[in-house]
């Protein structure tokens, strides 16, 4: 039992049980209400705004410090937010697909993007290091085993993660997996996606000169590198805007907006496309050949079946990698996980876990 090890007090581990119930009742509540008032969106179907309790800055490798915050419960089951990108960074909402009674929440801001410092910096910035991250953040706050929570590129972090520290990880609730394989890049930023949204394209593409369109993440690490402030913004909004317009079956500005952000666009285009040029800095089907590692691990795939940005080919083929976890596929919904069924898939998965975990 996670928490009777964590806690070792007989009252506070009945409490926690007490709390699974409560988030079971909870979560069926709010899902009855949602047929009622839901207006767009999954936003509707998280759990309340919560604020964190304590905030820290961890200083890892120079020149890198990176932020991290703690929700809910100080003595609940921990899970680890992991963000997608690489770059992105964490947004307040995703402190919300937790029960907070249920769970100890921690996020982190990954190197070189949200409120890591500093920003959009390449320097000592691989798969490798956050790995070593995150396993710094475990054994700073004294976590014996955790759960890790991750999406698109959250999910290969997590997944090398849990390849590399099996015995840490009791479970892993995964969505829109991304195996960072070159016939995953190739589609979506040199054809492929292209056939599906040409207008959006259109966008893309403009920011680059014919003679260099061959190769489009070349052309674009050269322009997210220039000295010209200017040429390096340009490129990274039309990289960033790319993502957030095929993010979603249905279009949601929230997103664009947020990816569009020149702060949140300049760090995920950066450092994507820096991570691009180098493998992500993995071997070659790396996260399919190393499957066994997860063997006994707790697992949830939570995959949109019209996902653009990382096709369901990647999630299936994890699934035939990995049977033992469950492996889930909504019928109408893209990449993002603020689009309504993915969001109740994973909110679901996280209460179920916790669940099996007391």
């Amino acid at each position: 039992m996670v928490e009777k090890r964590r806690l070792g007090v007989v009252n506070e581990y009945f409490g926690i049980i007490y709390n699974a119930v409560g988030a079971e009742n909870r979560l069926a509540q709010r899902s009855h209400n949602n047929q009622i008032t839901y207006g767009g969106g999954g936003m509707s179907l998280l759990f309340p705004e919560i604020a964190p309790y304590v905030q820290h800055s961890i200083k890892v490798e120079t020149p890198h410090v990176i932020h991290v915050e703690e929700c809910g419960n100080p003595s609940g089951i921990p899970v680890l937010f992991v963000h997608g990108g690489p770059g992105a960074g964490c947004e307040d909402y995703h402190r919300r697909f937790f029960d907070p009674e249920l769970y100890r929440i921690i996020l982190f801001d990954q190197r070189g993007c949200g409120r890591s410092t500093p920003h959009a910096s390449l320097e000592n910035n691989t798969t490798q290091a956050s790995v070593a991250d995150i396993e710094e953040i475990r054994q700073q706050f004294a976590v014996d085993r955790w759960v890790l929570f991750g999406g698109s590129w959250g999910s290969t972090l997590s997944l090398v993660y849990a390849q590399t520290y099996p015995e840490r990880v009791e479970g892993l609730i995964l969505r829109g997996i991304f195996l960072c394989r070159p016939r995953e890049i190739e589609w979506f930023y040199q054809g492929g996606a292209s056939r599906l949204f040409p207008d959006y394209w259109e966008d893309y593409v403009g920011v680059i000169p014919e003679d260099e369109r061959d190769d489009m993440v070349a052309a674009y690490h050269r322009r997210l590198n220039s000295e010209d402030e200017l040429v390096r913004m340009a490129a990274a909004k039309a990289w960033s805007i790319w993502e957030g317009k095929t993010a979603t079956l249905r279009p949601q500005e929230s997103v664009i907006n947020h990816l569009g952000n020149p702060f949140t666009a300049l760090s995920m285009a950066r450092i994507e496309n820096h991570y691009f040029m180098n493998d992500s800095f993995l071997e070659p089907d790396q996260i399919l050949r190393d499957a066994s590692r997860l063997k006994g691990i707790d697992g949830v795939i939570v995959q949109g079946r019209y996902d653009v940005v990382c096709p369901m080919e990647s999630a299936w083929a994890l699934h035939q990698a990995w049977p033992e976890a469950d492996f889930k596929v909504i019928n109408d919904a893209g990449h993002s996980a603020s689009e309504e069924g993915v969001t109740r898939a994973l909110v679901q998965a996280a209460a179920a876990m916790g669940r099996r975990l007391l």
